[in-house]
């Protein structure tokens, strides 16, 4: 997980002419160079990753998945980066670590990222009222942008009312504001002061940023993020449907309602879909080691160019009654000590995480979306309670590192979660 990469500046005006790479030797260019915490190269001892095996099978098996990619790098100790199952149940064409997915909710952080990059370019404020950006939105006059970011904007979700035609129609291509009007419609709550999980918000952001800088929501994530990170196997691609990528791909999967359960030996594949599904707030599409390239740096930060304000120093419960440890800012989650995002999107469940003391990183992907994102949260986290002891390697020092959950503790989590999975009614 190594990276050294030089970025593109816009000036702040969206009329502003496309500045000069570093290398064309433009004096407005600046250079971005990030280097990522010493990576031990080799893998964590066998009885810790026969441990995280078991997780991940777990985990296949309770979402009613075929397969999962997973990367858990433990900086000090080793990495476990690996492809499990295969294509389609009991198939024999296995996955590998190189095929693309869907990262759904991960998109989130990405879309905050240019919200900062924008501000701190002077670009646009934080504080400023969405609707000076997003026509048809007047009600939001006491909603900023900073509260998109944050999730504190008060709008409901819209992926309850939408997910049917998402499923049932994944060619169909949507306009943002379209499918964050579900959520716009449905109940609110004062803003500012409660976490509220609204991809309307996101899809709204992106619509801001697009109108404040004069360039696509695609160009932007590609600007300030894939590219100054050297994600070549990220992006938010076109919204024609299509593959994750041109490459090799994990086939995403979800799985029919049946009378008492859903029929897991037939799922169906949804491989092919609009990002428009998503937009800024799930649509972005990656690789594992990608995945936690930008876990690992968006958790310290290294975007960002000015240190204030702080993105993630005012937290607020990811829910009522969460546990002190499981807060919400940001378009992420700060998990004890660690920094992410999980989530779903058709025929995907995928989560990302990393601590920024120690880079400590894990990424998980499950190809089914049936059970939504918790599954998939619970096994990074499960692996990440795991991997957290992992001893140092020769001539390495391990961190004081830990975390507030146990492996245990969300294995369980896992199993009481599982798809009931039924012999469908004999026609």
């Amino acid at each position: 997980m190594q990276l050294l990469s030089s970025r593109r500046w816009r000036a702040a005006a969206a009329s502003a002419v496309v500045l000069g790479l570093m290398l064309t030797g433009c004096s407005s260019e600046e250079t971005f160079t990030y280097t990522p915490p010493t990576q031990v190269d080799g893998a964590l001892p066998d009885d810790m990753v026969a441990q995280m095996q078991a997780a991940v099978d777990n985990a296949i098996v309770a979402s009613g998945s075929s397969a999962a990619i997973v990367g858990v790098w433990a900086p000090w100790s080793g990495q476990w980066v690996t492809g499990v199952g295969s294509q389609e149940p009991g198939g024999e064409t296995p996955v590998d670590v190189d095929m693309s997915f869907r990262i759904a909710d991960v998109t989130r952080l990405m879309t905050c990222d240019v919200l900062y990059a924008l501000a701190d370019e002077g670009t646009v404020e934080l504080d400023a009222p969405v609707p000076e950006y997003v026509a048809g939105v007047a009600d939001l006059k006491d909603v900023t942008l900073l509260d998109l970011c944050n999730g504190t904007s008060g709008a409901s979700s819209s992926e309850e009312t939408v997910k049917g035609a998402w499923i049932n129609t994944p060619e169909r291509v949507w306009t943002p504001l379209e499918l964050a009007s579900f959520g716009l419609s449905h109940g609110r709550i004062p803003p500012h002061t409660t976490y509220r999980d609204s991809d309307s918000g996101y899809l709204l952001l992106g619509l801001a940023l697009e109108r404040a800088s004069g360039m696509s929501a695609s160009e932007l994530i590609a600007e300030y993020v894939t590219e100054p990170l050297g994600l070549a196997s990220t992006s938010l691609p076109d919204p024609v449907a299509a593959p994750p990528s041109s490459g090799p791909v994990l086939n995403g999967h979800y799985l029919n309602a049946v009378e008492g359960g859903y029929n897991c030996a037939a799922p169906v594949d949804i491989t092919t879909l609009s990002s428009s599904t998503g937009f800024t707030d799930s649509g972005a599409v990656s690789t594992i080691t990608d995945l936690g390239r930008y876990a690992q740096a968006e958790a310290a930060q290294v975007l960002r160019t000015e240190e204030k304000p702080d993105r993630f120093g005012a937290p607020l419960p990811a829910y009522q009654d969460a546990p002190s440890w499981h807060q919400a800012t940001g378009g992420g989650f700060i998990v004890g000590s660690m920094i992410g995002q999980q989530g779903w999107t058709p025929g995907y469940a995928t989560a990302a995480y990393s601590d920024p003391a120690t880079g400590f990183t894990v990424a998980v992907v499950l190809n089914n979306s049936t059970a939504g994102a918790g599954i998939a949260q619970s096994l990074a986290w499960e692996l990440a309670a795991i991997a957290s002891k992992a001893p140092a390697a020769s001539g390495e020092a391990a961190p004081e590192f830990g975390l507030p959950f146990t492996a245990e503790q969300y294995h369980q989590s896992i199993t009481d979660s599982a798809i009931p999975c039924v012999a469908p009614p004999v026609e």
